[in-house]
């Protein structure tokens, strides 16, 4: 599967918002080199949320659930396992984007738990 070219500026605004998450990360005590489950959602019609759930596996990631949205519309959310640090989510957003296009949804963004490496 050939994923398509991301809008260099569609993808800065994203990162600029990825940045406020992983800081408030930060100031929760978060190690962004731990391994910990990170979220993603994608809003759209359900013949191409079935797609992309068909194919999730394939893209890395596992299906987590679907729901409707508080606006009404089908939403599904995907998870993987991955380090929380600025290279890895910046090439999970990339990822993300190539995947709101391949399948016409709209990439609503990620999110995770704060690893401090504490058992509790």
């Amino acid at each position: 599967m050939t994923l398509p070219e991301v809008d260099p500026k569609r993808f800065e605004e994203e990162w600029a918002e990825d940045q406020e998450v992983l800081a408030n990360l930060a100031e929760n005590g978060d190690k962004p080199e731990l391994l910990r489950s990170v979220d993603v959602s994608f809003c759209g019609s359900d013949a191409d949320l079935d797609r992309l759930a068909d194919d999730a596996e394939s893209l890395g990631f596992t299906v987590l659930e679907r729901e409707e949205t508080e606006d009404g519309e089908m939403a599904l959310f995907l998870a993987r396992d991955q380090k929380a640090d600025a290279a890895s989510i910046k090439a999970l957003t990339l990822l993300c984007l190539q995947i709101e296009l391949l399948y016409d949804l709209d990439y609503e963004g990620w999110g995770c738990m704060a690893e401090t490496g504490m058992i509790l």
